[in-house]
């Protein structure tokens, strides 16, 4: 089967890439120490060719679509014990590797939100996470406190990985070319442990920014119940704190 074949198919967000250089550039990206590495929608494989020439490298692949995974085993015949097809927003990463993993791949741009709860959701595992993703998303994630597009990922994210954006891409180098331009970035787990009830955490932060225009004090409301909020934080909007706030806030709340 030509790569020509393999047809980008809208339902699954694909913009398959076409530049050598950029996907050299992509993989550069990862750590020295890497081993365990999981890529997410290989498509024609693109990056898949360097992973799995890097000897160092463990690559396990997983693929929706069933004409990529067809491609793939066909042209590159070393892949067909480490891929499987399936979606990963519904698969359990314990199942991966035993041991800690990074993530790398060019996400669509309708699930990479999705993608980024799930890293979240095993961070114990996921050490490191390379992508390419929309440009405005990806500004929005490396963002600091102050910013409009601020947000929800951008605190929970950088809460537990260094966020480093590594470049810009031009719409010019995938087929279909899509509308907006891409990023890549990379995320790289802190040491840092919260010195707060975690749970409480991510429900604060999804809280606050659901309703963001309002003031803390308004916002949370829901959560405090009868509890009196005095302090001058909850003057404040969600997207002035950042993550020490946070985690103060947390602890305020849960007082």
């Amino acid at each position: 089967m030509d790569r020509q074949q393999v047809r980008p198919k809208k339902s699954l967000g694909q913009h398959f890439l076409k530049d050598e250089n950029i996907a050299r550039k992509i993989i550069g990206c990862i750590s020295p120490e890497t081993s365990n590495i999981l890529e997410i929608g290989p498509g024609t494989g693109m990056l898949t060719k360097y992973l799995l020439q890097d000897d160092k490298l463990q690559p396990k692949f997983i693929e929706t679509d069933t004409q990529s995974v067809a491609f793939l085993q066909e042209n590159y015949p070393e892949i067909k014990e480490k891929i499987i097809k399936a979606d990963f927003l519904n698969t359990d990463l314990k199942d991966f590797f035993e041991n800690d993993f990074t993530i790398i791949g060019n996400f669509p741009y309708n699930i990479s939100s999705q993608i980024f709860f799930k890293v979240l959701e095993n961070r114990h595992l996921v050490d490191e996470v390379i992508c390419m993703i929309q440009k405005e998303v990806a500004e929005r994630i490396s963002t600091g406190p102050g910013s409009k597009t601020y947000g929800i990922l951008s605190v929970l994210l950088q809460a537990y990985y260094r966020i480093d954006y590594c470049f810009t891409v031009s719409e010019k180098v995938f087929v279909p070319p899509p509308r907006v331009k891409s990023a890549v970035i990379r995320l790289k787990r802190n040491k840092v442990h919260l010195e707060c009830d975690e749970d409480m955490f991510f429900k604060i932060v999804k809280t606050a920014f659901n309703q963001r225009r309002k003031t803390l004090r308004n916002s949370l409301k829901r959560i405090s119940g009868d509890k009196t909020l005095n302090d001058d934080i909850f003057n404040k909007r969600p997207e002035n704190l950042g993550v020490d706030e946070f985690v103060g806030l947390t602890n305020l709340m849960d007082a």
